[in-house]
């Protein structure tokens, strides 16, 4: 259809295309690691390590302690993509990595200006689109589909002005992958680390996106792999080419489809602006093993001290919880978990103390722990629920924890 223009001439009207589903992933480069060489510039291109306690690790700045120097029951948070080449990754233990790179500098973790920085970057992308999901300290989704430049060369044109905002801004780096769905674009954020761009369309999904491992996949774990590699399944493609029924019978029916559909880079899960928090936890890894009866006060004040922080956080963010929960693991690595539904919601520390107290007699101490977390769930806002006169806070009840 057309119509004449001013001269009285035929104008073609301007065609309209239906727009097609972008979606990014970005994720900041080495977030840790990066935000501690923007305060010390001069350990720029040698493997760093972040981990460990601040009393542990810290030390004069004009001499930084290398990870050979560490003693203790820390685990590494991040590293450098200097120290990764060497084999070190995050949740390692420090001396593992101490063996692998010993003459990686070894910094103390700095929450407090990680979570600066994490806000710093989210401010800058509300900038561009609100439709933004918050996935933690260092990543985000974004809707690209009717943001402007989301469209544009797949979206390549959106995320370059956006990398560029957040460097100027922060003076750190991030990756960001543009895809047709969630599932696809957090693989791509990672095939051109640091500071890259990956643009995948559903049309490339054999080329791109089946050649890699299983592993690649957001919700395979290594249990899941390690079966899947039994039964002769190692790449996406190989799993895309299993039938629904066949992974419905090894993996159950729920995950065999999930795994199948995923497989075919099929997600319709939209972009979250807003979720509510499932849980909260706090935990600690002791510098040596603790015993039950002869640490037993150590394990009580740590204990406490984990309640009240898990209080605190709540208070913070407006929520209380049902369930009270311990996690513990042991010398051998066992991990053993007990949890408590309560009546009333509660975010009260001595009330989390109470349950988690009675959720620890529940556990038979055979060996010595190495680790203790407190966790909370059956989150509600608590502007949702009244307060139940019935459950009062009250003192920390001196039960008789840690027995054998």
């Amino acid at each position: 259809m057309s119509e004449p223009d001013g001269r009285g001439q035929s104008q073609a009207a301007p065609q309209s295309y239906p727009l097609i589903r972008r979606v990014a992933h970005l994720d900041m480069d080495a977030f840790y690691a990066s935000v501690e060489l923007l305060r010390y510039p001069g350990l720029r291109g040698q493997p760093v390590v972040i981990g460990g306690s601040r009393g542990a690790a810290a030390g004069r700045r004009s001499e930084f302690p290398r990870l050979r120097e560490y003693v203790g029951r820390g685990v590494v948070t991040t590293a450098t993509y200097e120290a990764r080449r060497y084999g070190v990754h995050s949740a390692m233990g420090l001396m593992r990595a101490a063996q692998l790179c010993p003459d990686a500098i070894l910094l103390p973790a700095d929450f407090e200006e990680y979570r600066r920085y994490s806000r710093r970057f989210k401010q800058v992308l509300a900038q561009f689109t609100p439709q933004i999901e918050d996935r933690g300290v260092d990543e985000v989704y974004i809707e690209f589909t009717d943001a402007p430049g989301g469209q544009q060369q797949g979206g390549q044109v959106l995320a370059r002005r956006i990398q560029a905002a957040v460097r100027d801004a922060t003076g750190l780096t991030c990756s960001i992958g543009v895809a047709p769905n969630k599932l696809i674009a957090k693989m791509a954020s990672e095939f051109y680390k640091p500071n890259g761009i990956a643009i995948v369309y559903e049309s490339e999904l054999a080329e791109r996106i089946w050649p890699l491992p299983c592993r690649r996949i957001g919700g395979i774990g290594p249990k899941a792999e390690a079966r899947l590699e039994q039964l002769g399944v190692r790449t996406i493609g190989e799993l895309a080419g299993c039938e629904r029924d066949w992974l419905a019978r090894h993996f159950g029916r729920h995950h065999g489809a999930w795994m199948h559909d995923a497989a075919w880079g099929r997600d319709a899960r939209p972009v979250l602006t807003h979720s509510e928090p499932v849980s909260l936890s706090r935990e600690t890894t002791f510098e040596r093993d603790l015993h039950a009866v002869y640490d037993r006060s150590e394990l009580r004040a740590l204990l406490t001290a984990l309640c009240e922080r898990v209080a605190r956080d709540l208070q913070r963010h407006g929520y209380i919880a049902r369930t009270i929960g311990v996690k513990l693991r042991f010398d051998n690595f066992q991990r053993v978990t007990r949890d408590q539904t309560i009546e009333v919601h509660t975010n009260d520390a001595a009330v989390i103390r109470r349950i988690a107290a009675q959720c620890l007699r529940r556990v038979s101490f055979e060996r010595r722990l190495r680790l203790l977390g407190v966790k909370v769930s059956g989150l509600v806002s608590a502007g949702a629920l009244a307060a139940d006169e019935s459950l009062q806070p009250g003192q920390p009840a001196e039960l008789p924890l840690f027995q054998k």
